[in-house]
């Protein structure tokens, strides 16, 4: 209108607070770091002179893969009138799924584990260890 070009961002989320807990998704439990842990591997990198890089995957919570069958309608304004009566059935997890974190989470688990890494001992036990 004035001249200037005006960008959206648009973003597909699920409503997730209409999901029932034992039909839609089981656990919803996803670990974080203990702030110890984060203490000492800075320690570490401050000792032996180390860079330390900061990461954050924007689109981590679309990689998960859902372990249950989950529905949703389709989002306004894609709907064509031969199919206005049909769901989309999701094959990944979307924002605003309960299980979204927890999924993203296994997945980044067994990526992480082809690495070599693994788990410390003295970290909780969150997920299941396979």
């Amino acid at each position: 209108m004035d001249g200037n070009v005006q960008t959206y961002k648009g973003r597909l989320v699920a409503k997730g607070y209409r999901q029932i807990h034992g039909i839609d998704y089981d656990e919803t439990f996803s670990p974080v770091a203990m702030f110890k842990s984060i203490r000492i591997l800075l320690a570490i990198a401050a000792f032996h002179d180390y860079e330390i890089w900061q990461m954050d995957v924007k689109t981590a919570f679309l990689n998960g893969k859902l372990e249950e069958d989950v529905y949703m309608t389709q989002p306004e304004g894609f709907v064509t009138p031969e199919n206005a009566g049909k769901v989309c059935k999701l094959q990944r997890s979307i924002y605003g799924l309960k299980q979204a974190s927890r999924s993203w989470n296994l997945r980044f688990n067994d990526a992480i584990k082809e690495f070599g890494f693994i788990r410390n001992k003295d970290e909780p036990l969150c997920i299941q260890e396979v």
